[in-house]
């Protein structure tokens, strides 16, 4: 019998240009490799592994996410020849550590991305000695040492010698004769080693030879009739072994074999569009309740759709689906060949199939429309059926038993057992020399005295017309409950609507439409089976939780069902928007593991932080639970929707308005009115609108200026000559100059942020003029810099916007000759151009989607640009709102975009994992770079001298490229990703990262400091030089700043702000905020006031915070009614900010001496 690898030999010899492994994420382009790169970075591993110590070895943990390495991974262990056991990074490392002692693992190869997570988790109670780094392959070999002072007692079988972490092949072989180790060394010529899932009992150990899983892919190849034009799916789990079959099906056929992330795989309208829409799958192994999860609409119009690209559906892992319900499943027309494949991992994989009548509504003579024969033996396979005395039943019940010459596998600690059957713990009929599913030994039950079969139950209510899928089960030994996901018309659900959760209106509450199913299903139940079979409970349920082999999660839905029970005749609960807010991130955190103090954003996505089938059906259980609503779309909403798609999703549902929240304002702001209106106080503030403006300039000059003020405190002057005979907006470097903004342009410059060129000739202080307010201080300054005397500022409301939705975009400020405008998007799609002055809408703009991205407004002046969910970067006119140019991205853009000063490119991230370079006025686009595979939500940022550009992505790495051609110059790669945007200064490039960290490295790479705060750094840092302290008091609790200091201001989750030396990390001060900071911190002039340096942030309970940029201590403060996850900008006097309630709101910073 051939080896599996030496079948893939064989078609890479007749297929070596024929792509051989696809890695498609749905978003960017798909990876690949062809048959001959396979083979050859396979045979690469090979070698690598054979010039190790671990050469002899028989088995190497493979330790890995999904990812288009992983075939090249497995190929290269079998050629050693080893075994390989796959390790799940998503278990307990307990579970994992039995794994690896009961599989005697002294090596391990580990993904490289993943090695400090597995460090992490093993370390106190492995000792991992890094042996080999393979760069080009991706993977790190390490040796596993025990480490006996921490070792678990459950571990009592390692080994007591230092030197030999495991139980050795010379201590398994004592005692052995001759024979019985020749027997024992042809039965470990393994291909993997597996652990049961515990559904046959125990959890074992399955250790599966080659002449024990090669038959299946034999068998089933001639049956499927692949191809080399074939396109597989990879739809198990590494550790679950379907996925060998399918794996080299594929590879064994010279055909694809497709691969997605596991988020994806949870994921059912992305994962149905990139298996075929993008990839055209023909043939598909899936477990009935991964394919359920679908839903009827997808299932009917794309995968079974009349013009579906899929040749061979194979359903196996639990019970067949009904002929009934598979033919609900299919359009009118559909070629798919659907097969029944029963077995059970301890006789690996499949020893039965069953294929299905082409047309599913004529049923065989030894069929009806709720059962499918488990069907004929699998190559080299024996079926039999036994009774309880262990008697061969012909006619009848009885248990089925597998096995075979040659499909043996080897349990825990068999060394060697010759054709052995293994009892399955399945109950089958047999009828007429077919074999009929009645379930698992435990789903045989007595009830009012008459055995019932609960799966033969679970069929008969599937068949019904208002069930999509169900599942049955006895409460506590007691009370029969069905789960039943109820049928809906596809007008009002379907997957792909699953991101706009608004169509949904279906509750899963006792109304009168859910009592109505339920009695249905019962009328229908009545029907088809006794009346002791009928259940007690109908809970209906939007899907069925799936573990993570895509089986029932029966376990969980008992849970769902108690919980179900204590909520009963509960009513009348709190609906206070912000109380239903902060339950739902405290569900979200509970279920996904989070601590109390963790990060939930409005954008956050259930199943991008970590979350599985199972834990979405625990958040909408929780839901369920202690909101009293659940819908039909509510699941979709989790799976594919954001934390505030959910939050929008539940509160639809319940027809009373929430009422206002309680939280009150500060003293300062009794004025505002919080109504659903805009409106504007410039009498009750003295708000001087004439202020805002600059002086108009004299006829002599064809010359424009303006004012660009973005959040992090980045300000802009800009100088554009509309008359010059150039291709786009001219004006040349030394025209340009960024500083802090200053009540009267003070020579004092607070800022030589490097993210644009500066030039202090550029600009005259009589140039440009900023709001000034009636009873403003003069601020008379001493010499030395500081006000004789100190005041403290005072904050309150001069006017709002109301947007209509969430605004956690950081508002932008263009002060050109003629206005002050502020650009800020929300999660309404709109776009709003407001007077900075009054507040009046200028013009308002109603784009695709939701709008996160900060504006940025050309080198010309006359583009505003951001990014919108849609995948789109707009290009609006600053004057009017029309649209100049739309730029379509791969996914949505939620990155904010860059202004290049030299070119005039807008550069912006895509969560489709690319960066662009855009040219507006020739609407092209000049450059773009994968950022390979991690999303970008940072902005990018554009450093003069020497020229770099940064970017930062999801997947943990920070790019630095030429700004003119998009090249790499070098990167820098972390585990965790960036959600922080990097900021540039003279000698180095600052990110926060959420590990905790705040990082600066130089412009070359190299790290120069590492400042560790206490909880994620979402907050993208600011940095400025300090001016020197005058009279400053020195004690031991605040570290002093030194003359001309350069200082990194960062926000934490924490809930502090800290102000860093860049020089060389060390914490200047630290200010203890009310509330987490995600916000950018902005740094500005506070000469008008008598103060020197001032910072403004926002921490996310809604609280503005000023402070003393050079002691920390506070200014003024303010608590605005909403979150505050946009970030603040200051000129002049006003400080404008989005909110969480809706609005857009400018303060005026006002003078109150103590």
């Amino acid at each position: 019998m051939k080896s599996l690898h030496a079948m893939v030999h064989e078609a890479a010899v007749n297929h070596g240009s024929n792509r051989a492994a696809v890695f498609d994420t749905g978003a960017s382009p798909a990876l690949h490799l062809t048959y001959d790169e396979l083979v050859a970075l396979g045979n690469e591993l090979c070698t690598n592994l054979q010039g190790t110590e671990g050469k002899n070895e028989k088995v190497f943990g493979v330790f890995c996410d999904v990812n288009i390495f992983l075939p090249v991974w497995i190929f290269g262990v079998l050629q050693v020849p080893a075994a390989y056991v796959p390790l799940d990074p998503l278990s307990p490392p307990l579970l994992t550590l039995r794994i690896m002692d009961r599989c005697h693992l002294k090596f391990c190869l580990i993904q490289s991305t993943l090695l400090q997570q597995f460090q992490s988790a093993f370390s106190s109670l492995l000792s991992v000695e890094v042996f080999e780094v393979w760069t080009t392959l991706k993977l790190t070999l390490v040796k596993l040492h025990k480490n006996p002072q921490t070792l678990p007692v459950a571990s009592e079988r390692w080994a007591t010698e230092d030197n030999l972490p495991f139980n050795t092949e010379q201590e398994e072989n004592q005692g052995l004769s001759a024979d019985d180790r020749e027997k024992k060394e042809q039965a470990e010529e393994l291909a993997y080693v597996l652990h049961t899932s515990g559904t046959t009992g125990l959890p074992k150990i399955v250790k599966v030879p080659h002449k024990c899983i090669v038959p299946n892919i034999v068998h089933l190849s001639s049956l499927f009739q692949m191809t080399s034009d074939d396109v597989v799916f990879l739809a198990s789990p590494l550790t679950f072994d379907p996925s060998a079959v399918e794996m080299f099906l594929a590879l064994a056929s010279g055909a694809c074999l497709l691969m997605v992330p596991s988020v994806v795989r949870r994921m059912p309208a992305r994962l149905a569009n990139v298996l075929f829409r993008r990839n055209a799958t023909t043939v598909l192994q899936a477990t009935p309740t991964l394919m359920r999860r679908f839903g009827g609409r997808v299932l009917q119009e794309e995968i079974l759709s009349a013009g579906s690209s899929l040749r061979v559906l194979a359903l196996g892992g639990e019970v067949c689906p009904s002929l009934f319900l598979l033919n609900s499943w299919r359009q009118a027309g559909n070629k798919t060949h659907i097969y029944n494949l029963y077995g059970t991992t301890e006789v690996s994989c499949w020893a039965c199939y069953y294929k299905l009548p082409d047309d599913l509504t004529v049923s065989s003579n030894h069929m009806d429309s709720e059962s499918v024969p488990l069907g004929e033996a699998l190559m080299d396979t024996a079926v039999e059926v036994r009774d309880e005395n262990g008697r061969l039943v012909t006619e009848g019940e009885g248990q089925v038993f597998i096995g075979g010459q040659e499909r043996v596998c080897l349990l825990d600690d068999e060394t060697a057992t010759e054709g052995v059957m293994r009892a399955t713990g399945d109950w089958v009929m047999v009828q007429n020399s077919h074999l009929y599913y009645l379930g698992r030994k435990d789903r045989l039950v007595k009830r009012h005295g008459q055995m019932l079969h609960l799966d033969a139950l679970q069929q008969a209510m599937e068949s019904l017309p208002q069930v999509e899928a169900g599942v049955v089960g006895l409460h506590k030994s007691s009370r029969l409950v069905a789960f039943v996901v109820p049928k809906i018309d596809t007008r009002t659900m379907s997957s792909e609507q699953s991101s706009n959760q608004e169509q949904h209106t279906h509750s899963f509450t006792k109304d009168n439409e859910n009592l109505r199913v339920e009695m249905e299903v019962r009328r229908g139940l009545s029907q088809h089976v006794p009346n002791h079979s009928i259940p007690d409970t109908v809970l209906l349920i939007p899907a069925l939780p799936l573990t993570n082999h895509g089986k029932v999660a029966m376990e969980k839905l008992m849970r769902m069902y108690e919980r179900q029970k204590e909520v009963n005749g509960k009513h009348n609960r709190t609906r206070d928007m912000e109380t239903m807010r902060e339950r739902l991130q405290a569900l979200w955190k509970e279920c996904l593991g989070l601590c109390d103090d963790g990060v939930v954003t409005d954008d956050a996505h259930f199943m991008l932080s970590g979350g599985d089938s199972l834990q979405a059906l625990r958040l909408l259980d929780c839901i369920t639970v202690s909101m009293e609503t659940s819908s039909v779309g509510l699941l979709e909403v989790i799976l594919d929707g954001s934390f505030s798609d959910v939050l929008k999703h539940i509160t639809a549902k319940h027809q009373n308005p929430m009422k206002t929240s309680g939280k009150r304002l500060s003293e300062d702001s009794v004025s505002v009115v919080l109504n659903k209106r805009r409106f504007h106080t410039e009498a009750e503030t003295n708000f001087d609108p004439q202020g805002i403006l600059p002086p108009e300039k004299s006829s002599e000059s064809s010359e424009k200026r303006f004012v660009v003020v973005r959040r992090a405190g980045v300000v802009v002057f800009w100088d554009y000559f509309p008359n010059r005979n150039s291709k786009g907006p001219s004006g040349s470097m030394d025209r340009i100059q960024e500083e802090y903004p200053s009540a009267e342009l003070s020579p004092l410059s607070i800022n030589k942020s490097s993210r644009i060129a500066t030039n202090s000739s550029s600009v005259r202080s009589t140039d440009i003029y900023v709001p000034s307010w009636d009873g403003q201080s003069s601020g008379v300054t001493s010499q030395a810099g500081i006000n004789k005397d100190i005041q403290i500022l005072g904050l309150r409301v001069c006017w709002s916007s109301d947007t209509g939705r969430c605004v956690d975009a950081s508002p932008a400020l263009l002060v050109g000759p003629e206005r002050a405008t502020v650009f800020i998007g929300s999660h309404s799609h709109r776009l709003q151009a407001l007077d900075l002055s009054s507040g009046a809408v200028m013009w308002e703009r109603v784009l695709g989607d939701r709008l996160e991205s900060s504006a940025a407004v050309s080198k010309c002046g006359t583009l505003v640009a951001l990014g919108c969910y849609d995948g789109q970067v707009y290009f609006l006119s600053t004057d009017t709102g029309e649209t100049r140019w739309v730029f379509k991205t791969g996914d949505a853009v939620k990155s904010s975009p860059a202004v290049d000063p030299h070119t005039g490119l807008i550069i912006i991230g895509s969560h489709d994992g690319h960066v662009y370079a855009l040219e507006p006025l020739m609407k092209q686009c000049v450059w773009k770079h994968y950022c390979g595979g991690g999303a970008v939500f940072s902005s990018p940022c554009v450093h003069s001298s020497p020229r770099r550009l940064y970017s930062a992505t999801l997947r943990g790495q920070l790019h630095c490229l030429n700004p003119d051609s998009g090249t790499v110059l070098w990167t820098y790669s972390t585990d965790v990703p960036f959600f922080s945007s990097p900021s540039c200064y003279d000698s180095c490039v600052c990110v926060g990262s959420v590990n905790g960290r705040i990082i600066a490295l130089s412009h070359d790479g190299n790290v120069l400091w590492d400042f560790l705060t206490d909880g994620p750094v979402f907050s993208s840092p600011c940095l400025t030089s300090l001016p020197p302290l005058i009279n400053q008091r020195i004690d031991d609790v605040c570290t002093t700043l030194s003359p001309s200091c350069s200082a990194v201001f960062c926000g934490s989750h924490d809930s502090s702000v800290y102000c860093i030396d860049s020089a060389n990390g060390s914490l200047l001060w630290r200010f203890q905020t009310s509330g987490k900071v995600y916000s950018s911190p902005f740094v500005f002039d506070g000469s008008p006031w008598g103060l020197r340096t001032l910072v403004a942030v926002a921490s996310i309970d809604g609280t503005l915070w000023v402070l003393d940029g050079e002691q920390g201590t506070r200014i003024a403060s303010f608590l605005l009614p909403g979150e505050l996850f946009s970030s603040p900008v200051v000129w002049g006097h006003a400080l404008v900010v989005g909110c969480r309630n809706d609005y857009v709101y400018c303060l005026e910073l006002t003078s109150r001496i103590e």
